[in-house]
């Protein structure tokens, strides 16, 4: 079950240690272009790009990072792309809580705010959660009977068989797409990592399978509704996903903010009810005016 998983994850490491023409060759390959394609994308001519990938001629940090963005390679990978033609890195990996990224940290707290009573979260590429703001947390509560303490991984919480799965009523549906996301973002992303996310989630419990078959939601919705029950509590939202514009910085780029929104108006009393309760609460606490 396994195997398919750990295919890919060799794949992309063995690319992380080939020089720049062999690294070079195996991102167009992955993109599916031809040389001629390439070469006109990243402004240089197709002759040029063959010595390059045969390793008959030696690219200028220009050139890398044109080819770089003409075929969509992440920050994080451009790194990589430099370091084999001998360059130094040139991004940038902060970290969220910094001062460097405060103004990112204001943003991603105000977004988090404004979501409110629904829930929303940050997760880095890897779904590692960040930070979330109430409503996600009092969604958590409700359906775990506790916020889990630690770090939170959010596709294992959704896909592995002991936490979410069992309380999610449309679970293959959701998991399916989910999975070809994860699946294309490996694609795309092209690291050891992200292989390596694929394969553990591969791993689990029908995973393999399920992945394989085809789309089994009702088409006839615009979008696929997220279903979760819990006694006789039935909650139905959708999801969107947004990213930060003009990253210069690794971690600003591989950001992802996730809210949650009602696709009916029992789900939505559900959600503004729990936070007047928590505010209530509060209130009686002294802790809020």
């Amino acid at each position: 079950m396994k195997d398919e998983g750990h295919q890919v994850m060799r794949s992309m490491v063995n690319a992380g240690h080939k020089d720049f023409g062999q690294q070079l060759r195996w991102w167009r390959r992955r993109r599916g272009i031809s040389q001629l394609e390439l070469a006109g994308a990243a402004g240089t001519s197709q002759r040029h790009l063959s010595f390059l990938e045969s390793g008959r001629a030696t690219p200028n940090q220009q050139t890398v990072l044109n080819l770089a963005a003409a075929l969509n390679i992440s920050l994080r990978q451009q790194n990589t792309f430099l370091a084999s033609a001998g360059y130094a890195a040139l991004w940038r990996e902060g970290k969220l809580g910094e001062p460097e990224l405060a103004q990112v940290d204001d943003a991603l707290n105000h977004i988090l705010a404004q979501q409110e009573p629904y829930p929303a979260c940050v997760v880095d590429r890897h779904w590692n959660l960040k930070r979330a703001n109430q409503g996600a947390a009092r969604l958590v509560e409700f359906i775990l009977d506790a916020v889990p303490a630690g770090e939170v991984n959010l596709a294992d919480a959704l896909l592995s068989p002991a936490i979410l799965r069992p309380f999610i009523v449309n679970w293959e549906e959701v998991a399916l797409h989910f999975i070809r996301g994860v699946q294309g973002d490996a694609v795309v992303d092209g690291s050891a990592q992200s292989a390596a996310l694929l394969a553990r989630l591969l791993s689990y419990e029908g995973l393999l399978e399920l992945s394989h078959s085809a789309a089994i939601e009702d088409t006839a919705l615009p979008l696929l509704p997220i279903h979760m029950c819990k006694s006789d509590i039935s909650l139905h939202f959708f999801t969107t996903i947004a990213t930060l514009g003009t990253p210069q910085d690794i971690t600003v780029q591989e950001i992802r903010i996730e809210s949650f929104f009602p696709m009916d108006e029992p789900t939505a009393l559900f959600f503004r009810t729990r936070a007047q309760a928590q505010d209530r609460s509060r209130q009686q606490a002294g802790l809020i005016q």
